[in-house]
């Protein structure tokens, strides 16, 4: 999987240059039937939304992105219970070299 920005699910980054933290930022899924297997790609969509959602902050990395998987309360649609998948991270910006 290929990001626009530096991804990691630890806090470290590529880089080692000192960074920023813009705030946490989260993103998920569509809503899908339970009885359906979370995947790779679901968590792959959910960490496009959140690299969509950290650029909207101008942020350069998202470190410490981890996933949820939600239940809808009351997730009953027409007798199908719903979930998705959340990712959520911290934003950064890299600092300006002094």
């Amino acid at each position: 999987m290929a990001f626009s920005m530096q991804v990691s699910f630890t806090s470290a980054l590529e880089s080692n240059r000192a960074r920023v933290a813009i705030g946490q930022v989260k993103a998920t899924t569509g809503w899908r039937p339970a009885d359906q297997p979370i995947s790779d790609l679901d968590r792959d969509i959910a960490v496009r939304a959140l690299v969509r959602e950290a650029e909207e902050y101008d942020a350069q990395a998202l470190v410490d992105v981890s996933f949820t998987v939600e239940e809808c309360r009351d997730s009953e649609v027409e007798g199908v219970k719903l979930r998705r998948v959340t990712a959520k991270g911290t934003a950064v910006r890299f600092a300006l070299a002094a």
